[in-house]
């Protein structure tokens, strides 16, 4: 499971930039802030290697592991 926190997000894009496997894309929309965040679009590419939260500078990146992957 993928969660970008919106309150914490600078839409800096580094999650994006760094994405092996090009799980983000920006969002079209703006939030309360008035950022495109990124937003995790292609979940089913994602391996669940961690680099996104690693490159966040402000932590606002959490990657864990689907409950139906722990089984």
């Amino acid at each position: 499971m993928i969660t970008v926190n919106e309150k914490l997000c600078k839409g800096c894009n580094l999650c994006t930039e760094f994405c092996p496997r090009q799980v983000y894309e920006q969002s079209e929309e703006l939030n309360k802030q008035g950022i495109h965040i990124p937003v995790p679009v292609n979940k089913d590419k994602c391996t669940k290697c961690g680099l996104c939260a690693l490159m966040c500078p402000d932590q606002a990146i959490k990657v864990e592991e689907d409950e139906k992957d722990e089984e």
